[in-house]
């Protein structure tokens, strides 16, 4: 996948499906100011060039039962390449870690976790984080508000 050099048109296209993911191209087209066929060409390269890598509905946490959020800051006895990706490997399969993050520092990795109650991240905790291999220790931070959730990153 060769990079693409990007436009104005492209950036304006980014722009508006960060903020409107399900917008019909048709609409996008008219937003962007080009007609619908070539904003679909447009679309469909930046995809193939990776600017665009999926689409997803954003979803209420809470109205799904999920009402905590934590960050755990994780350090490991070893960072080793193969064992930092065994834990990204182990990461990976539980479903209440949403992000994870290798850092640089005293800190190996950070975890965005959600769970149903403090009961059940408190089980996630001690059941599967803190007893997972080479994990030699973990902090976290309970999360009190959400002030700013904005996906992607600025275009343009």
């Amino acid at each position: 996948m060769g990079k693409k050099t990007l436009d104005q048109t492209d950036v304006k296209i980014l722009t508006t499906l960060l903020e409107q993911g399900r917008i019909t191209n048709k609409d996008l087209a008219d937003k962007v100011g080009i007609s619908a066929p070539p904003c679909l060409r447009r679309v469909r390269a930046l995809e193939k060039a990776g600017y665009i890598t999926g689409y997803h509905a954003e979803v209420e946490a809470a109205l799904l039962g999920y009402t905590v959020t934590v960050f755990a800051m994780v350090g490991l006895e070893s960072q080793a390449e193969i064992d930092l990706q065994a834990f990204e490997d182990l990461v990976r399969s539980w479903p209440e870690v949403r992000e994870c993050h290798m850092l640089n520092g005293d800190i190996d990795f950070i975890l965005k976790i959600v769970a149903m109650d403090l009961a059940s991240f408190q089980t996630f905790l001690t059941q599967k984080l803190t007893s997972a291999p080479n994990v030699a220790n973990v902090k976290t931070s309970l999360t009190i508000r959400q002030s700013k959730k904005q996906p992607g990153v600025p275009v343009g």
